[in-house]
């Protein structure tokens, strides 16, 4: 089943205050709108995301998204909440899309299990996160007030989950009619006689509006202690020899009397560093993202593999701040080549020379290894988050 995004990030937000919309003002240094977006970047069957913004607003967005510009498409907004979600959904149809997430980028708060918790739904639900009210509620008329019973009443959230075809047919009869007076999809569904879910949300979702939410938010980020986030993963792979004429480790083809068997290049220290990556934010192996069952990995080159699992922890918030690979095997020498693979691996995890370790050693010829009979790999990676949570894992 395909599930969409549209992320709705063209609202002014005068109330918030601020040179520039609030979407686009940052806290703890990331825009608000990109931590709204981050935590459905984590879910590979999200797609194709869809960002509206204003037209004016363009630099902006794409300063907040530069990273995962590969991921989204930015569409233009209309003058109303309502017109822009339109606009977005107008730009999905005729697309292999079977529902539709509509998320609201002034929330930069939702939580992993919430999304999955909508992607969990039958597909032809309509439904939205909402958190029950707590509060005593009064309602105020003529200078006087009276309690309103708060049972059974909810703070509706984002995001919101609909059918894809029902979500267009209901935008699209609303701006044929003139109705825009819908606050939200929800609203707009209801009126077309849907029924609406409510998934229990955190309260921690709730959506930037005045300038002291930004207070709220800050102090939600930012640590309550002084120590960041430091993960250490670690990988390990081998491969037999077989009939060749070189071996690949760490990104270098080196001319050899064997080769090594394997289904992609076999290059078992970008392996191993794969599967360290992977490991920091609990991604499983490298067998999860590219079986080797697939015939289209036959022969890879491995530099894929390594760019994909520095992607994914890029994604879910994380620096790589150390990749440290230790060949082990009786033969080729590994030093001549160190420098060019310490480049590759710099390069494609996008990482400074110095912090890639490549170094190798000798079994003592004891075992497969010391019997020339194969090569392995150790590897390390570090990975720093935000701390206290700031870091987010990836949904396997």
């Amino acid at each position: 089943m395909n599930t969409a995004l549209i992320l709705v990030a063209a609202g002014r937000g005068k109330r918030a205050g601020g040179e520039i919309p609030k979407q686009f003002q940052k806290i703890c240094d990331v825009e608000i709108a990109r931590r709204a977006l981050q935590p459905f970047l984590l879910f590979e069957t999200v797609k194709p995301i869809i960002i509206v913004i204003a037209d004016d607003d363009i630099e902006l967005a794409k300063a907040a998204f530069h990273d995962v510009s590969n991921r989204y498409s930015f569409i233009s907004g209309g003058l109303t909440r309502q017109s822009s979600v339109f606009n977005g959904v107008q730009a999905l149809n005729g697309l292999s899309v079977d529902r539709v997430l509509i998320h609201d980028a002034a929330r930069p708060f939702v939580k992993h299990d919430e999304i999955e918790a909508l992607l969990a739904l039958p597909a032809q639900t309509n439904a939205t996160l909402a958190s029950p009210i707590t509060d005593s509620i009064r309602r105020l008329a003529d200078n006087t007030s009276e309690p309103v019973s708060r049972d059974g009443l909810y703070a509706v959230q984002t995001p919101q989950v609909f059918p894809f075809s029902e979500l267009f047919k209901a935008h699209l009869k609303a701006q044929q009619q003139n109705q825009i007076e819908f606050t939200d999809d929800c609203s707009l569904m209801q009126s077309n006689g849907h029924s609406i879910a409510i998934i229990a949300g955190s309260k921690d979702n709730f959506k930037i509006t005045l300038p002291e939410d930004f207070a709220r938010a800050d102090t939600m980020i930012k640590p309550h202690s002084p120590f960041p986030d430091v993960r250490v993963g670690q990988g390990y792979d081998i491969h037999s020899h077989c009939p060749g004429d070189h071996v690949t480790l760490c990104g270098v083809k080196i001319p050899h009397t064997r080769g090594l068997d394997g289904h992609s290049d076999a290059d078992v220290g970008l392996h191993a560093l794969t599967d360290a990556l992977l490991a920091t934010i609990g991604a499983g192996d490298i067998g999860t993202h590219f079986p080797p069952s697939d015939p289209q990995w036959r022969g890879a080159a491995s530099k894929i593999f390594l760019e994909h699992a520095a992607k994914l922890v890029r994604q879910a918030g994380g620096t790589i701040t150390l990749a440290d690979v230790t060949l082990i095997c009786e033969e080729p020498k590994i030093g001549p080549h160190r420098e060019a693979m310490t480049q590759i691996m710099s390069e494609t995890l996008q990482i400074e020379r110095f912090r890639v370790s490549v170094k190798a050693t000798t079994n003592e010829r004891i075992g497969a290894i010391g019997r020339k009979e194969g090569i392995c790999a150790l590897a390390n990676a570090t990975v720093v988050f935000a701390p206290n949570g700031g870091g987010q894992g990836w949904n396997v």
